[in-house]
């Protein structure tokens, strides 16, 4: 497959092509990150030369990725919290005049046909590439590991540590970062916290939720703490930060 990289502001995309693009990308309930709303379109203005899409030779969208730049140290101390603290430190950063020296890898989304053609692991680089042309030094990314949703009671901690008995990580998105050279930094046991009313949960979710109590939820890392009375509940997402550079 012949691929080029652009940029995802580059020219008017069809709304169904990119529908279909991430029809499958991620659960509804990420959409529940409060701060991510705050934040999210001062990212998309700052930053769109980070956010790439990748396209065949019918010219047909078939992965996208998108990261932010900001200032680290480069020590696991002075890594953002996760996901959504990097956001609010690029923004932050940039309205405050810093120069950013580190991309983050926020996502990468493949095209569901597509999946198992080495796309993602081709959009990571194109991220690394243009991490480069931009004078960015270090590569980071908080890894959000596909297989964690089966062992949502497993601490991060834990589930960074497990390996298979050919000494390849258990998570495939993991294992994908890591064959491009990416080692382990530390766990982000909160790099994302998503609320809201017992009613939405249940779209999200598609539980009934009947009960002030702690549930395991579809395409969840990590449990779903629920209070009945006051109307709210909890999910924080553990993800795994790696760095590439």
């Amino acid at each position: 497959m012949t691929l080029k990289v652009e940029r995802a502001d580059a020219r008017e995309w069809q709304e169904e092509q990119l529908a279909e693009l991430f029809s499958e990308g991620f659960p509804a309930f990420i959409t529940a990150d409060r701060v991510v709303k705050r934040y999210i379109g001062r990212v998309r203005e700052y930053f769109a030369e980070f956010e790439l899409i990748l396209v065949d030779e019918r010219d047909m969208p078939v992965a996208a990725g998108w990261g932010v730049p900001l200032r680290w140290d480069g020590t696991v101390d002075g890594l953002p919290g996760g996901y959504t603290d990097a956001l609010v430190r690029a923004v932050e950063g940039r309205e405050q005049g810093l120069e950013p020296d580190t991309l983050v890898i926020c996502g990468a989304v493949v095209h569901p046909s597509l999946r198992g053609r080495g796309l993602a692991g081709e959009t990571l680089m194109a991220l690394r590439r243009t991490a480069r042309e931009a004078g960015l030094g270090k590569v980071v990314a908080p890894v959000r590991p596909t297989s964690k949703e089966q062992f949502p009671l497993m601490p991060i901690e834990d589930f960074m540590r497990w390996r298979r008995t050919d000494d390849t990580h258990v998570d495939p998105w993991i294992r994908t970062h890591e064959r491009l050279g990416a080692q382990l930094l530390a766990p982000a046991p909160e790099s994302q916290i998503m609320t809201g009313t017992v009613a939405e949960w249940k779209e999200w979710t598609g539980l009934d939720l009947p009960l002030t109590a702690e549930y395991v939820i579809p395409g969840g890392l990590s449990v779903l703490r629920l209070d009945k009375a006051a109307d709210h509940g909890v999910y924080r997402e553990p993800h795994v930060w790696m760095r590439h550079a």
